[in-house]
């Protein structure tokens, strides 16, 4: 065999020289492009398309899942393709696949990998796939034969799954000792997309690093770092149910990956892929910036002060940055951009804390990352180098702030515990609520010390959080007995001359020179505390209580708009937090429940920072509701009028007078104005302005004696003047309204608005939920994907099956989807369109089921009729596949042969047995098919019911027999 490309190298000579990791990507590319006729499909981006339960693309086959599901569309690219190959990008941390922790404490755990994968859709399977990789393995990569193991799924009896021998005797006709060939469980070999869906048994081919001619057989699988898994290859040649059993799929598919990052340190021959061109140009590039010892790869104990742990985290967490980064997938506060944000700080902490480097060493060193990976990944290289650095250093630097004054926090805290205690979980709540300390991050910092979180108290910490935030009926009495001041204490505020708080700072925000919202903090005097329904002027280290103030910039919850959170600080005391997590309106004082961390009281001078990603998701979906009210009134007339509005970081709800149930035209319509409006970038106009004034504004509201004078109008791309001039009509063309919630500065960072509800509450109100931005984005792309779906079952649907059971399964997958769809955040317009197109898929479905099942009986019943010719009473068995076929034969056959009474069992696979009758009724009253069909049941150790003319029921196939000689008897006797 002629092999067109070799290594100057193998791991059976030495080191020198060997074959370079884009070398040995290129190869396994080109083997299976220029060899094998695979499509060579460039890496999907890390960000998931359509998948909402995914995080990260986590392996190869994430971006072929509607081909194996069978939901793509068949006139679409991927339906055509048959064997594909590709180097997909892959993330794992968070969610089911999370290997964040282990990074950094062994050699070959990443949070970045790279997974080589060849695909066979309906084209090869087992023979080939095997045959190709023993090729590409030992005659391209030239790896010794007998220092590969191969495993294959030895059964499972519970499943009723044999041993796949077929798998087995593939690799023994490709000459791998019998002794290399091993079989091992479900656990092992056998592979899930997940509970259910496309599944089958894999082989995977494990490496000897050590070889030397031993028999390394008992190593394989038992995590030994000297026999490792390099490749899998899964055959899907099962679909799981929902019940959980298993069937055969119509299409056999092969799905394989080999993590390069492995690959390579077995061509390079080495024993850690830290040791890999992938990884040692980066390592080096980090011990040029920060000095001290080289790279030495230890581990544990060996590790010590843990520089070696830090260079592999820092190299493996920049190298994810780097791709997420690139694909879209910016450090934030929630799904993936919150776990991209722990990598980042993670891998900030380890510089500043064990490698001692500067500032800015983690964007230094993108170009290094970008040299390694630019040539596989081209979008790398798109001027994206300088906009990575920028986002690593923005966040690296918000982070270190952080950083450096928790350690204070735990420092101090430390010195005051008493010996032998656990870390007090107030202060460890505060550091994770309010500096967005990950909580994994508190830990390692006590491990450091020997001291233990005190779990339990954090954890009720935490469940009372999420129950305040849940609304639930405890929190929301937690919150009114801290913040709801009662009528005693209101009076006793004012005959104290306590004066109202100011929070006109609240709006105290500006658009900094890059586009990005840039909240002050505020500086405030306490004036009075509040638990327990009564005042006090100090509140004890641990107890939570309503703090007023002379002044604030936290947002109280009013006007629909969910109060900020955040935290306050002491002047002098700049290491202790004090989480503000909500915040009340009440009689012109503003109330911040908090958690005091130590004493409080009267007279101290705090200052206040806002938790600013809720803030501006807020002002975002506060500013949205503005724009969906104007485009409500736009598309469906000015007179619809707002009856309610609900804004939080997540979303927006808004309620509304409408005649009838808005349409899909009209939903699209609303989304278009908003849009346009967005696109736009209207610049958003405040002013406080005198009640006499704001009442000439046309198209307003009736102002009542509840609002405030003056009152605050928010206008969009109309300046505030403009609308108040006598006469004008400004405000009828644009969104004016009196509002006290915080708003962008302009619309233009909203990005996107979805509806993704819309229903009537009560007769002539109307409630849409809505969302912005990401969500937004992510709720169109999961439409989309819903859509592809319902295209794929409609176009199997016209193909019209003969089979009952096909036509039962897609009628199943029609009620599976439609569940989906009401249940999914998808625009509303478009899951209104998918229901009323699974309805009609559902209605399709069960008129051919009907259809057929009467054709089936009918074909029964004839072939009946020929063997018991003109027989008074007709008793039998039958083959049918459910009892509603049964009761129609029964039906067919007392239509044909009216005098006939007619009884019919029939055996099933699961060794039930169906029975149906109808007696004549000519027989009537003496003869009951109700009696009758209990008669047999019940010598089957069964059930049945029904009425004097028709019965139906079923037992057990044990007794058969017995009942139809208990069917005639009993006939006779009526007879």
């Amino acid at each position: 065999l002629v092999v067109p490309w070799r290594w100057r190298c193998s791991p059976r000579r030495g080191t020198a020289g060997c074959p370079p990791a884009g070398q040995v990507r290129d190869a396994f590319l080109r083997f299976f492009q220029e060899r094998h006729g695979h499509r060579r499909l460039p890496s999907a981006p890390v960000r998931p398309r359509g998948d909402p339960r995914l995080l990260f693309v986590n392996a190869g086959m994430n971006q072929f899942k509607p081909v194996f599901l069978g939901t793509v569309h068949p006139r679409s690219e991927l339906a055509q393709h048959r064997r594909v190959v590709n180097s997909q990008k892959c993330v794992r941390a968070g969610g089911k696949h999370n290997d964040l922790e282990d990074v950094g404490r062994d050699t070959y755990h990443h949070t970045f990998f790279e997974m080589l994968g060849n695909w066979s859709f309906g084209d090869y399977f087992k023979e080939e796939a095997c045959s190709m990789a023993w090729e590409l393995l030992t005659e391209v990569y030239e790896i010794p034969r007998d220092r590969l193991y191969v495993t294959y799924f030895g059964g499972d009896s519970s499943l009723g799954l044999s041993a796949d021998e077929e798998c087995r005797d593939v690799w023994l006709r490709l000459g791998v000792p019998a002794s290399h060939v091993l079989p091992f469980p479900l656990k092992d070999n056998f592979w899930e997309m997940g509970d259910t869906g496309p599944c089958g048994p894999c082989t995977e081919i494990h490496y000897d690093h050590v070889g030397g001619g031993r028999n390394a057989a008992a190593l394989v699988n038992q995590g030994s770092p000297d026999v490792v898994e390099i490749w899998n290859l899964v055959f899907m040649q099962y679909s799981r149910e929902v019940e959980g059993n298993l069937l055969p799929l119509p299409q056999h598919h092969v799905d394989t990956g080999m993590g390069l990052e492995r690959l390579v340190t077995v061509l390079q021959n080495k024993r850690s892929n830290y040791d890999t061109d992938l990884f040692t140009p980066i390592l080096d590039a980090i011990h040029k910036s920060c000095g001290g010892p080289r790279y030495q790869g230890l581990v544990g104990d060996a590790d010590v002060g843990r520089v070696n742990m830090a260079y592999r985290v820092v190299a493996d967490h920049v190298r994810t940055l780097c791709v997420c980064i690139t694909d879209g997938i910016y450090p934030g506060f929630s799904g993936a951009e919150l776990v991209l944000r722990r990598i980042l700080r993670r891998a900030v902490r380890f510089c500043s804390e064990v490698l001692h480097a500067p500032p800015g060493l983690l964007a230094s060193l993108v170009p290094t990352v970008v040299e390694v990976l630019g040539d596989a990944y081209p979008e790398l290289t798109k001027n994206a180098d300088q906009q990575i650095m920028d986002i690593i250093n923005e966040n690296e630097a918000a982070f270190l702030s952080s950083l450096e004054r928790g350690r204070r926090i735990i420092e101090r805290t430390v010195q005051q515990m008493e010996p032998s205690t656990n870390f007090p979980a107030e202060v460890a709540w505060s550091l994770y609520g309010s500096l967005g300390f990950p909580l994994d991050l508190i830990d390692l910092m006590l491990e450091e010390k020997g001291i233990s979180l005190d779990s339990a108290a954090f954890n009720e910490l935490a469940l009372e959080d999420a129950k305040r935030k849940a609304g639930g009926v405890q929190a929301g009495q937690l919150e009114d007995t801290n913040t709801h001041l009662d009528v005693h204490s209101l009076a006793q505020l004012q005959s104290n001359n306590v004066p109202a708080t100011d929070d006109s700072p609240k709006y105290a925000y500006t658009l900094g020179q890059h586009g990005q919202y840039e909240f002050s903090p505020c500086q405030a005097t306490i004036l009075m505390l509040y638990r327990d329904q009564s005042l006090q002027k100090e509140v004890g280290a641990g107890q939570r209580c309503g703090v007023i103030l002379d002044r604030t910039n936290f947002y109280a919850e009013q006007g629909g708009q969910a109060s900020d959170q955040g935290y306050m600080i002491r002047l002098g005391q700049q290491d202790i937090l004090f989480p503000v997590e909500s915040v009340r309106l009440c009689g012109g004082y503003v109330i911040h429940e908090v958690t005091a961390v130590e004493t409080l009281r009267a007279g101290d001078q705090v200052q206040l920072f806002v938790d600013e990603a809720q803030r501006l998701a807020c002002m975002t979906n506060h500013t949205a509701t503005h724009l969906l009210n104007f485009a409500l009134r736009h598309v469906l007339g000015d007179n619809t009028q707002q009856r309610g509005s609900h804004v939080t970081a997540e979303r927006l709800r808004f309620d509304f007078d409408a005649r009838g149930p808005v349409t899909v035209e009209q939903l699209q319509q609303v989304e278009q104005v908003v849009q346009d409006m967005i696109k736009r970038n209207e610049v958003v106009h405040t002013a406080e302005v005198p009640l006499t004034l704001a009442r000439r504004v046309q198209g307003l509201r009736a102002l009542d004696e509840g609002y405030p004078d003056p009152v605050r109008i928010v206008s969009l791309g109309v300046p505030v003047e403009s609308v108040l001039t006598r006469d004008s009509e400004a405000a009828m063309q644009t969104s004016v309204e009196l509002c006290c919630g915080t708003h962008l500065l302009q619309t233009g960072a909203m990005e996107d608005l979805a509806i993704i509800s819309e229903r009537q509450l009560v007769k002539g109100i109307s409630r849409v939920i809505a969302v912005t931005g990401g969500q937004a984005k992510q709720a169109r792309e999961v439409g989309q994907c819903l859509a592809m779906e319902v295209d794929s079952i409609s176009l199997r649907m016209k193909q019209r099956s003969t089979s009952i059971p096909e036509m039962q399964n897609l009628s199943k997958e029609v009620g599976q989807l439609t569940k989906v769809v009401a249940n999914t955040a998808v625009p509303q317009w478009q899951r209104r369109e998918l229901q009323t197109t699974l309805k009609a898929l559902q209605r399709t479905a069960n008129t051919a089921i009907k259809k057929l099942e009467m054709q089936q009986a009918e074909e029964k019943a004839q072939s009946l009729l020929a063997k018991h010719c003109n027989q008074p009473v007709i008793i039998d068995t039958v083959p049918a596949d459910s009892l509603s076929i049964l009761m129609k034969v029964v039906n067919q056959l007392c239509d044909k042969s009216p005098g006939t009474s007619v009884l019919l069992l029939s055996p099933q696979v699961s060794g039930e047995v169906l029975c149906a009758c109808q007696v004549s009724k000519n027989c009537l009253p003496v003869f009951s098919a109700a009696d009758w069909a209990a008669a047999v049941c019940t010598q089957m150790e069964g059930k049945a019911g029904g009425s004097p003319v028709v019965a139906k029921g079923s037992g057990n196939a044990k007794g058969m027999q017995g009942a139809l000689t208990a069917a005639l008897e009993f006939a006779q006797s009526k007879l």
